[in-house]
């Protein structure tokens, strides 16, 4: 049995508060093979949070997109870490891990090509260590025009097996399910199609041996541990 690709959600959530470099860093720590951030573009910076409005993660309040830059820095995104950017998370993985970036806000496939690029040409980073999801479609359709080489995901919630058709005809890499919202079929059509198939969010240790069962290709989890074996020291 193959072992699942293991994809810290939002970092070692499970851990650390979300979309946190202390986040990132214990998904470093506990050897997952990728982590997974959310992105939004404000003022020509790519901003790292999950909702778009702030009052579940932060000690601010009202949407992502109708505050300035310097506002959103200023927030304490949990255990008085600020929101970080993209670029501080680049900086922090530094190449060890991949990264899966999803797209949350509008006007966001042009910047993050435009990182990525840069981080490839000027920092040694890889095409394969990235993949760019997102629920909207035609912001992965962008992504592939700007940069064909970028790898790309589909996002859906509940599926059906004309979706993965559907996505079939689409040029990208990967689609990412959500837990107990998928036929096996699915999951056959799609690596029939050489698609590779992501499963979210996946936290309990039955639900982690099911999808290894269904020949899932990786998991994105709250808790890494749980799919590398690594003990973490600290909890």
């Amino acid at each position: 049995m193959k072992r699942l690709l293991c994809i810290a959600h939002r970092g070692a959530s499970g851990h650390e508060p979300e979309n946190t470099l202390p986040a990132f860093r214990k998904a470093i720590e506990l050897q997952a093979d990728w982590i997974e951030l959310d992105i939004y573009h404000v003022e020509n910076d790519l901003v790292v949070i999950h909702d778009a409005t702030l009052n579940r993660t932060t000690n601010g309040d009202g949407p992502v997109m109708e505050k300035s830059l310097a506002y959103l820095r200023s927030l304490d995104a949990g255990n008085g870490q600020p929101i970080p950017t993209l670029p501080e998370v680049l900086e922090l993985v530094d190449g060890r891990i991949g990264i899966n970036i999803e797209l949350k806000g509008p006007d966001t496939a042009a910047p993050v090509a435009a990182v990525i690029d840069r981080y490839i040409r000027e920092r040694s980073w890889r095409y394969d260590q990235f993949i760019v999801s997102s629920f909207d479609k035609k912001a992965l359709i962008d992504i592939k025009k700007r940069e064909p080489r970028i790898k790309t995901g589909v996002i859906f919630g509940r599926v059906s097996p004309r979706d993965c058709s559907f996505a079939g005809n689409m040029a990208i890499e990967s689609i990412h399910l959500r837990l107990d919202s998928f036929p096996q079929a699915l999951i056959e059509d799609a690596h029939q199609k050489g698609l590779l198939v992501f499963v979210y969010t996946v936290n309990h240790r039955e639900d982690i041996v099911r999808m290894e069962n269904m020949d899932i290709d990786g998991i994105i989890t709250d808790f890494p541990e749980r799919v590398t074996g690594v003990t973490d020291q600290h909890s």
